[in-house]
């Protein structure tokens, strides 16, 4: 049960941290490595939060709307002049990443810093204590999946937004706003970012680098899901379980390794990763 649940909560938080990424390169085509700084500034909320000595559930939407007015702001006035250069625009996110990353350091210093979990304690699944606020990161990514695949597949957003997925020139062809699209698109993805942020902060230490290593992971889970939610889940869950049982069975930092590797065997074998169709 424990080998179970661990497999869960991995799999719930790989999918928490890499749908925000997910959300931008399926509408974009663009990679944000600035993914990781904006996980970091999420993570920094949590510890202001903590800091305040308030509900360290506010840390949450307010983590959520920083995020959307930091995502406003740079699809405004850095992406929104590279669409048409997707390599600069990709070396303009990770020039972003680090003057946010400095920002950070220069406000909250290098060290470590630790942030209060909103739901301390545990919960007896069949006879065993867990940690409560795991389970919880469990239930966090099934709504979230949920609510992004019926926004993405069940409303008119989602409709234009895979228009343009498709075929862009078309799109605005037949009157849609694709930059309206792309706009909202970044901000959401953005927000999703600085939320995951905070939501894994409580897991662990923060520092200003924590976001580097759940970029690199973001990054190879997106290469392997194509631009499904759902396939993202489904990826998240393979691999996860992949890492789990490495690390549980050999060292954490080769599990670490783990999905990096894999993923690249997977795209060796199926270009298209486990993308539908």
């Amino acid at each position: 049960m424990a080998l179970l649940l661990d497999w869960l909560s991995t799999a719930g938080i790989l999918f928490i941290i890499a749908s925000g990424l997910l959300m931008i390169f399926g509408v974009m085509k663009i990679i944000n490595f600035a993914h990781g700084a904006l996980l970091t500034l999420g993570g920094y909320t949590a510890y202001v939060v903590t800091q305040l000595d308030v509900a360290p559930w506010l840390s949450w939407p307010l983590a959520f709307v920083t995020g959307i007015a930091v995502g406003m702001l740079i699809e405004f006035f850095i992406m929104r002049p590279l669409y048409k250069r997707p390599l600069d625009a990709i070396l303009a996110t990770w020039g972003l990443s680090i003057i946010i990353g400095q920002l950070i350091i220069m406000t909250f210093g290098r060290e470590v810093k630790f942030a209060d979990t909103p739901l301390p304690g545990t919960w007896s699944v069949a006879g065993m204590d867990y940690s409560a606020y795991r389970l919880l990161l469990i239930l966090v990514a099934v709504v979230l999946c949920a609510a992004l695949t019926a926004l993405l597949s069940g409303t008119r957003f989602g409709v234009k937004t895979r228009a343009v997925i498709m075929n862009e020139h078309l799109a605005s062809a037949l009157g849609i706003n694709a930059g309206r699209i792309r706009f909202i698109t970044f901000s959401l993805g953005a927000g999703l970012g600085t939320l995951a942020g905070t939501l894994i902060t409580p897991l662990s230490s923060l520092d200003p680098a924590m976001g580097i290593p759940w970029l690199v992971t973001a990054f190879m889970l997106v290469m392997v899901s194509g631009h499904s939610m759902l396939s993202l889940m489904v990826t998240c869950v393979v691999l996860g379980a992949c890492q789990m049982l490495v690390s549980t069975y050999t060292t954490p930092v080769i599990g670490g390794l783990s999905i990096a590797v894999l993923s690249a065997l997977i795209l060796r074998i199926r270009p298209k990763g486990f993308a539908y169709g």
